[in-house]
């Protein structure tokens, strides 16, 4: 088949790899309908996070099942599938109480040794604990198709942005970053009720995206600029629940500054130097809360997706760039330089 392959930062190739086959009892064997790429992947095609040459890449898929391992029970040949980012035996400690992510049998898509999402089949260990079943009809909506793959990471990680800032009925939310899944924060936040949500980003493209998805507010500035801004909009106070989905020191500077006292911040960033915007003094001082990091999506998609089904949320506007498998390296080089916001690969 053929499958993404990173040999060295900026070296993405699509090329020819062996075809998956079971290996456990409980694997089975999918063929990848919608993939995406993901802004976590940009950290290994810049090099800021190691990979080891022709080591596959991508998390975030979808697709039909081909075949299925002797103890798979819950899945046939023919059924549609989504897939989160981490696969998950679904039997441990830490999987019966939602965090999936942390299954000392689970691990991340693209890893040594496994399949990578950005290709023609994947083989999924685990599958009774990490899939979940699709209606069949969707294989052939292509709309919904696409909602349905922001199931597989984005929309899951911007709720538990939400979740992890304490977003309920009535809050004030401010969500620090205007990527795919800072964008999904604001929709979670919406669909947990918040009031006033306002939205930090400087392009208006992916502004007016977050004001579809439920922003009341959006504040272009950045640094010290962009906390005098929030905090004027909220009359010197800052937001009850702050979603940081960047993960740099100045957005993790920016979210602690415009908490307001005795808030909460959700950080689903992924963390590239942003320690040391953590000024544990000050968050002492301020009763600020800090939770979040790799989100459970798998927790989290039986309850989305009967939103998404109906039409009640829809993630599908993210994605604004649709590329076949061949386009894959075009598509990184797009997503790097900021002129794609998130790309999707139809195999």
């Amino acid at each position: 088949m053929r499958a993404t392959v990173i040999h060295a930062p900026h070296d993405i190739r699509v090329q020819e790899v062996p075809d998956p086959a079971i290996q456990q009892p409980t694997d089975v064997v999918l063929r990848v309908l919608r993939a995406c790429i993901c802004g976590s992947d940009l950290w290994a095609y810049r090099g800021e996070s190691a990979r080891q040459p022709g080591q596959r890449i991508g998390h975030e898929f979808l697709g039909i099942v081909e075949e299925t391992g002797s103890e798979v029970n819950g899945f046939a040949a023919g059924d549609l599938v989504v897939a989160p980012f981490v696969w998950s035996d679904g039997t441990c400690a830490h999987c019966a109480e939602g965090l999936t992510t942390s299954c000392p049998q689970g691990g991340f898509w693209g890893s040594v040794g496994s399949d990578g999402g950005q290709g023609e089949a994947v083989r999924v260990p685990f599958a009774d604990g990490t899939l979940v079943k699709l209606p069949a009809a969707a294989a052939s909506d292509d709309h919904l198709l696409t909602a349905l793959l922001a199931l597989s990471d984005v929309l899951g990680t911007g709720h538990h942005a939400a979740v992890g800032a304490g977003v309920r009925p009535g809050s004030t939310v401010a969500v620090v970053g205007d990527g795919a899944v800072g964008l999904c924060g604001v929709m979670a936040a919406k669909r947990l009720g918040a009031e006033r949500i306002i939205a930090l980003g400087r392009h208006q493209v992916r502004t007016d995206i977050a004001r579809a998805f439920g922003a009341t507010d959006v504040v272009a500035e950045r640094g010290d600029a962009a906390v005098a801004a929030v905090r004027e909009l909220l009359g010197g106070e800052g937001a009850q629940a702050v979603i940081e989905a960047v993960g740099t020191e100045q957005s993790m500077r920016t979210a602690v500054e415009i908490t307001r006292d005795g808030g909460s911040i959700g950080y689903v960033g992924v963390p590239h130097g942003s320690g040391t915007g953590l000024d544990l003094g000050v968050m002492f001082d301020r009763n600020i809360a800090l939770r979040g990091g790799v989100a459970p999506v798998r927790t989290y998609i039986p309850e989305l997706l009967p939103d998404v089904l109906s039409g009640t949320i829809d993630p599908s506007p993210v994605f604004d760039l649709a590329i076949g498998l061949d386009d894959v390296p075009a598509g990184y080089k797009a997503m790097d330089e900021r002129t794609a916001l998130k790309v999707l690969i139809k195999p």
